[in-house]
């Protein structure tokens, strides 16, 4: 059974699963259906109708949680990380249908030894044009996978109100060790774009 965490919640990842060492980090959520207006009240009112585009990205950061590298940003324009340790699925442009949106596989055992955290953002492409906030999603969720038996290890839904924020910080996972844990974040911010994400880690 799959560990349901509560926001600001730590857990260990590897040490209760001996030999884990890829996972597979699955992203979703779901537009809310916009309520009235027809038609042209989609068009019109602020993007109530309109796909939402959302993006999963990882920062690998180091040493005092800094970024060293932009190349150390895994996203739909840099699909896999430098040293491979971390693959995205690429992009979704809707999140409509049940299940991850986008998936992000992780082989913890290529990590470079300097990267200390791997933290991963879901923030809304075009927000700001597109007058786009985390009020327009619902049932936003990360969860860990061992993709070795399919099973579901953790899952954590975000659950609060997003309402006016344009970014989430959905979890991240650390080192403890020689261990891995996982936290469970939640935290949305006014980010207009990845890059402005990124500069907050730099």
């Amino acid at each position: 059974m799959a560990i349901n965490l509560q926001k600001g919640q730590r857990v260990d990842l590897t040490k209760g699963n001996p030999g884990l060492s890829k996972i597979m980090v699955g992203l979703g959520w779901d537009p809310v259906q916009s309520s009235g207006g027809g038609l042209f009240g989609g068009l019109f009112g602020g993007g109530g109708g309109a796909n939402i585009d959302c993006d999963a990205s990882v920062i690998m950061l180091g040493a005092n949680d800094k970024l060293q590298n932009n190349k150390d940003v895994v996203y739909f324009g840099n699909l896999r990380s430098n040293d491979g340790s971390i693959q995205h699925s690429g992009d979704n442009l809707t999140g409509d249908g049940d299940g991850d949106d986008e998936q992000v596989m992780v082989d913890l055992n290529r990590v470079p030894a300097h990267i200390q955290k791997l933290v991963f953002v879901v923030n809304i492409y075009d927000c700001v044009k597109r007058k786009q906030h985390f009020g327009m999603i619902k049932n936003a969720f990360i969860r860990i996978v061992n993709p070795g038996n399919n099973q579901e290890l953790l899952h954590y839904n975000l659950s609060d109100n997003y309402s006016g924020q344009t970014c989430l910080v959905t979890g991240e996972i650390y080192r403890h060790g020689n261990e891995w844990k996982f936290a469970a974040i939640g935290s949305g911010t006014n980010a207009a774009s990845l890059s402005e994400v990124v500069r907050s880690f730099s």
